[in-house]
């Protein structure tokens, strides 16, 4: 086996990891913004969060599998360590972003959650302008 193909498999196997990870704590620690966000209703909620994480699983494996083919082989023992290592910081950075992503969207629908019923958000009226 050749040095690209263990960086191959390192970097596939700590990738999944990581999102494997990242998931199950938004899982875990997005439902009760959820079950705000759905009044209580611990079935839609938990229903929205599968559908959720089985997006965040399709978006970074996706990435994960298109990012294989980027960057420059290694030839030795440190190119091979700065290549992994690269390719583990770009998976980091989507998985933070799709992290705070979740965690916006989390939030938005827990404040329309916390709103009473039938009540809309609407912009507030621009302020009124000075007579002259």
């Amino acid at each position: 086996m050749n040095i690209t193909v263990l960086c191959y498999l390192l970097y596939t196997l700590a990738s999944l990891a990581l999102t494997i990870w990242v998931a199950r704590t938004l899982h875990r620690n997005g439902r009760i913004f959820l079950v705000q966000a759905f009044r209580g209703s611990e079935a839609m909620a938990d229903s929205v969060n599968h559908l959720l994480v089985v997006g965040f699983y399709l978006i970074n494996v996706g990435f994960i599998a298109f990012a294989l083919r980027f960057g420059v082989k290694p030839g030795n023992t440190q190119e091979a360590f700065e290549f992994v290592s690269t390719k583990l910081g770009f998976v980091l950075l989507v998985l933070g972003g799709m992290h705070f992503f979740n965690v916006f969207n989390f939030d938005k629908m827990r404040r329309k959650g916390l709103r009473p019923a039938g009540i809309e958000a609407t912009p507030a009226a621009p302020p009124a302008l000075p007579h002259v």
